[in-house]
């Protein structure tokens, strides 16, 4: 029976009473058949039961959890006001119910599972019983209350027997209380007594162990030193060392000059891969630079033409240059000048924008329309420099050449490639 204490909210007064007169419920008469329910949920089970489940099932670190959770009105060290504001939130389906039912299917789900083997009302009131009789209280009356065939008598009789139990737990606490308190007392005094023994018999066997300790300790140097002392008369000793001494020469000798070798051989190998690292690299330009002029050259110098100068066949040659004029975005603009060059050789005008940097990207529209093919360097340039042109070659159909490498090299094959006109259209990449 729950009563509110003097020093609660007028909130809480309320749903204090509310349990108040639900614990004063007269018992009506049972039904004797199913219920039929479909697993009822916390919120579904009369108001009555609410009180019993979360004082039996949950413990007070599970409320306080929850008052944490879902910030309960109740102050965090009242465990009454903690269990009746539980009970209220079970009257209605809400988060903190909603989250009570999740952590009880969870703790008690082997129970659940048991009772739900169950479907006569007969079979779970006599397992009910047997479990009571055992002590086991909080999971079987859970799997109890939620159980979709469990009858109106069945809950009854649960509620009832928890209900009792709870005064007869009641009663004998005081009598548990004064035989607690004096056994506690006796038993204080019994280990007081107990350690004083103990303190005294360890301090006994303490002396005894570091008596006998040192007995062995005594005797095993005794021992040591004796055998020394033969080997020592007997000359043993000396010839030991003398051939310990001459392998450690040996020894040292050997390592001083394995270890001039390994020094002189580390530096060898160091330059040597110096060396490669350079020749490598030297060759690794040499061959881009010797590819690059080698295509520049072959666009330069296309083979002999037999056609008529202004024919039809003249036009559709390969090596005949469409584009006159090209635009460069970004790059490097130290280079401007040779990128000038090269494309002047292949008889190309080049027009430059510096992708951003210092020129504003609204020229861009401009200077695409006014080319005839557009070439950008996408290691040299910014991303929305890249981004203004894709766009505006795509929207406009302008043609337009990608391509990785900002030197003179990179900037040769692409000239190559622009004079053969190898290159995307509508801005895709080529």
């Amino acid at each position: 029976m729950c009563l509110a204490p003097e020093n609660q909210p007028q909130s809480l007064q309320s749903l204090l009473r509310a349990e108040y007169a639900n614990a004063l419920v007269a018992i009506d008469a049972p039904t004797s058949g199913t219920t039929g329910r479909k697993h009822p949920k916390l919120w579904d089970l009369d108001d009555k039961h609410h009180c019993p489940l979360i004082g039996t099932c949950l413990s007070i670190d599970d409320l306080q959890r929850f008052a944490k959770r879902f910030h309960f009105s109740a102050r965090p060290g009242d465990d009454f006001a903690l269990h009746v504001e539980a009970v209220a939130q079970c009257r209605s389906r809400n988060p903190a119910s909603e989250a009570m039912q999740r952590h009880l299917d969870r703790r008690y789900q082997l129970w659940v599972a048991r009772f739900g083997k169950l479907k006569d009302d007969k079979d779970l009131l006599a397992l009910w019983h047997e479990c009571q009789q055992r002590g086991d209280i909080a999971g079987p009356l859970w799997a109890l209350c939620t159980h979709r065939n469990a009858s109106q008598s069945s809950l009854q009789r649960a509620y009832a027997d928890v209900h009792m139990l709870s005064h007869q737990v009641g009663a004998s606490l005081a009598a548990d209380t004064r035989r607690l308190a004096h056994l506690e007392k006796e038993n204080a005094e019994l280990k007081n007594g107990l350690k004083q023994e103990l303190a005294a018999l360890r301090r006994q066997l303490a002396t005894a162990e570091a008596e006998r300790s040192e007995r062995d300790a005594l005797r095993d140097e005794i021992d040591t030193l004796h055998k020394r002392l033969q080997r020592f008369e007997s000359g043993q000793v000396i010839v030991e060392m003398g051939q310990r001494l001459v392998a450690l020469q040996t020894s040292h000798d050997k390592l001083l000059a394995t270890s001039g070798r390994m020094w002189e051989l580390e530096r060898n190998l160091k330059d040597i891969r110096e060396e490669a690292q350079r020749i490598a690299a030297e060759r690794d330009a040499a061959l881009s630079e010797r590819d690059a002029l080698e295509q520049l050259l072959r666009a330069m110098e296309p083979g002999p033409c037999e056609a008529t100068s202004g024919s039809d066949a003249c036009a559709a040659c390969e090596h005949a240059i469409s584009t006159r004029c090209v635009l460069y975005v970004g790059g490097r603009a130290a280079l401007l000048a040779q990128y000038r060059q090269l494309a002047g050789r292949l008889g190309i005008t080049l027009i430059h924008h510096d992708g951003g940097q210092e020129e504003s990207l609204s020229r861009l529209p401009e200077l695409i329309r006014c080319a005839d093919a557009v070439m950008c360097p996408t290691d040299h340039v910014s991303h929305n420099a890249y981004y203004h042109v894709k766009a505006h070659c795509k929207r406009v159909g302008k043609p337009c050449l990608f391509y990785r490498g900002g030197g003179i090299s990179g900037f040769a094959v692409a000239m190559a490639r622009i004079g053969r006109g190898e290159y995307s259209l509508a801005g895709d990449p080529g």
